[in-house]
């Protein structure tokens, strides 16, 4: 799930979570808000982040009560994405699909509306053709440029600052949202015009949600057989099957310890659905994801889209 910066890539050194000490790599003259709609467990990670860095926050969420923590920390909020746009320059957008993100750029109080933004930067996953669509019409409606900023890590890489982030969208646009990622991201990468980074996201969710259900069924050989299920990513470290995933993911589900959440089984369940779909709309056959996401949608319709995607061994529980 990560990658080497290119070289237009700028990275940047991180505090710890919750050190309010603003990255001295971080080069942003502009001390104006950042504006931030969605704050769920990736955005609410995301603002603390921006906080910590000295940054001011005006925030709206669908469900305001998740902003309460966030107020408490010194973020302010708006009534509407309209209102975030029009009181800061560039307005970062993490939502769960394409549904909530058209909402907030096209509704009646959306983006689109307001005065400005300078630049949207949306750090959700979707579809690059939709990404495409909603930036060509948030320009249209007020000249505010896109970048489409998926991000990789779960909510712990982004209140350290070390996210990966595959971007697309025009040189001018990022370079203008070059400062505020390199405080959420170490690997920040421009992949092409508007879209590319969605596309790189896909890439991205095949591996991960592939991965997961690869690390269960691991896991369910090695529990089936009688060794010592713990020791599998020790005694594998520094072979070709050595990876994040067997460092970090397997031993969670070994131990079944899923707090806190990096995300939900209904998100992976969403990607891996959108993976697909795009994998066939370039004319492939991809059996391998189609069966992750066949997993996946067997864990959620189960009753567990709500639990941490790492969940999804339970699938494998006699």
């Amino acid at each position: 799930m990560t990658g080497s910066p290119d070289a237009g890539t700028e990275s940047a050194s991180v505090a710890g979570p919750g050190v309010a000490r603003p990255d001295p790599r971080v080069r942003d003259a502009d001390a104006s808000p950042i504006g931030l709609v969605g704050t769920g467990l990736m955005g609410s990670a995301i603002a603390r982040r921006l906080l910590a860095q000295g940054r001011q926050v005006v925030a709206w969420n669908r469900e305001p009560d998740a902003l309460a923590p966030l107020l408490a920390r010194g973020a302010t909020t708006a009534a509407s994405p309209r209102a975030v746009a029009e009181a800061a320059e560039i307005v970062l957008l993490c939502v769960l699909d394409i549904g909530a993100v058209g909402d907030c750029v096209r509704g009646a109080d959306g983006i689109a509306a307001a005065r400005g933004p300078a630049l949207l930067i949306d750090l959700s996953t979707i579809d690059p053709a939709a990404t495409r669509d909603l930036a060509a019409e948030l320009c249209m409606a007020n000249g505010a440029g896109w970048v489409d900023a998926p991000v990789s890590g779960g909510p712990p890489a982004a209140e350290a600052g070390t996210l990966t982030i595959m971007a697309g969208g025009e040189v001018a646009d990022m370079e203008r949202a070059a400062p505020v990622l390199a405080m959420l991201a170490t690997n920040v990468t421009h992949m092409g015009p508007v879209g590319a980074g969605q596309t790189a996201k896909m890439i991205n969710q095949a591996l991960v949600g592939a991965g997961f259900v690869l690390m269960a069924e691991a896991l369910a050989i090695a529990e089936a057989s009688g060794i010592d299920a713990a020791r599998v990513p020790a005694c594998l470290a520094g072979g070709l099957a050595d990876s994040a995933l067997l460092a970090q993911v397997y031993p969670a589900m070994q131990a079944r310890r899923f707090e806190p959440r990096l995300g939900y089984a209904r998100q992976l369940d969403k990607d891996m659905r959108a993976v697909r779909t795009f994998a066939q709309g370039l004319g492939l056959d991809l059996p391998v994801v189609g069966a992750a996401a066949d997993r996946f949608a067997a864990f959620v319709a189960a009753g567990h889209g709500m639990e941490d995607g790492r969940a999804i061994t339970r699938l494998y529980d006699s």
